[in-house]
């Protein structure tokens, strides 16, 4: 892959959506081989007609491939990223594997994930009364009881395996992960007694994408 035919990927490098996609990159080994250009979120640039142009669901990130498709959905990236380049696999080596990481990976998503941004966009000061134009509290407030079911869900879950989709690190431990960066911007708590999930999360926090993402991030 030449320079002039990079992936571009528009994204927000701290947001947890964005890392979804940059950890998955740095796990493929070809974070190297893509463009990164930064959205001014704070300041609606994602809103704006050109980047909806690009991408109409107006969010990061969005990945733009060598013929000029867009991608902006995470699932869909990482699904891109897994078919276009060699192991190690995220989504899955055989039918069972992809069905049961795409299962856990919808869960981390809708029930961690998308309900954690669902109560800080909502019942929390969020992003500011400028981004924050459409919130509803008491949505807000169910979506955090959801996650923090959620989290006592996973951490059944993984008294019995190492990872959220079997005995293999993938993309539902990105995602979930992502969710759990995402809760260090709310006033939620992960129990101490949810042992097995901060054990976890430790194992996470010492892989090689992700340190890599939290040093491009100046941590």
């Amino acid at each position: 892959m030449t320079p002039s035919s990079r992936l571009v990927l528009h994204d927000l490098a701290a947001f947890p959506n964005p890392a979804r996609v940059r950890i998955a990159l740095y796990e493929k080994g070809i974070f190297d081989q893509v463009q990164c250009v930064e959205v001014d979120v704070m300041n609606g640039e994602h809103r704006g007609e050109a980047f909806r142009a690009m991408n109409p669901d107006a969010s990061v990130p969005c990945l733009v491939l060598e013929d000029g498709t867009a991608l902006s959905q995470c699932t869909a990236i990482i699904e891109y990223l897994d078919a276009h380049t060699a192991a190690p696999s995220l989504t899955g080596i055989n039918a069972t594997e992809r069905g049961v990481i795409s299962m856990m990976n919808r869960r981390a998503e809708a029930n961690l994930l998308d309900a954690v941004g669902a109560y800080f966009h909502h019942a929390t000061a969020g992003l500011g009364p400028v981004l924050e134009q459409h919130q509803n509290r008491d949505w807000g407030l169910r979506q955090r009881e959801v996650a923090v079911a959620t989290l006592s869900q996973f951490n059944e879950l993984l008294a019995t395996q190492d990872w959220l989709a079997g005995e293999r690190f993938s993309v539902a431990d990105i995602t979930a992960f992502a969710g759990m960066c995402f809760i260090g911007f709310t006033d939620i708590e992960v129990p101490e007694t949810l042992t097995h999930l901060h054990a976890w999360h430790a194992r996470v926090l010492a892989r090689e994408s992700v340190k890599a993402w939290q040093e491009s991030l100046g941590q």
